[in-house]
């Protein structure tokens, strides 16, 4: 398995960062491997929302459904599956200021089958991207506030 973790400052309430990010069809904005992110089911957006999720990796293009598995006030996690690989984010949050959250954000992933040969390989690869995540989601959060 590959578990990556990333913990930093995001400019605004915690309140607002959950309820962003809850929608997990936000993950094509602050997610640069996340091409495509839409919701295939309806009503709130609670645990059991589904989403269909497609990223880019190594120039091949993947396909997984997400499901939000739990939703707190600190707390999102996010399950996503295909036939190759599992994944699981969970989101914790933290207030530090009326106006700031940190965001501890771990994302793990482990392959299937014959895929599994390849996590050795490929763990610099989603360090890399989770600095980008670390990078871009506060930026992209901020402005949309």
């Amino acid at each position: 398995m590959i578990t990556v973790r990333r913990s930093f400052i995001v400019g605004v309430p915690l309140e607002d960062l959950v309820a962003y990010l809850a929608d997990f069809a936000h993950a094509q904005d602050w997610d640069p491997g996340t091409v495509r992110c839409v919701r295939i089911d309806e009503g709130a957006v609670r645990p059991g929302a589904t989403w269909h999720n497609t990223s880019r990796f190594r120039g091949r293009a993947t396909n997984l459904v997400y499901v939000m598995e739990s939703r707190e006030t600190d707390r999102l996690v996010f399950a996503g599956s295909n036939k190759t690989v599992a994944a699981r984010d969970v989101m914790k949050f933290e207030p530090r200021s009326a106006t700031a959250t940190q965001l501890t954000y771990t994302a793990s992933l482990r392959f299937k089958g014959l895929a599994r040969l390849a996590e050795p390989f490929l763990r610099s690869e989603f360090e890399a991207l989770a600095d980008k995540v670390a990078e871009r989601l506060p930026i992209v959060v901020t402005n949309q506030q």
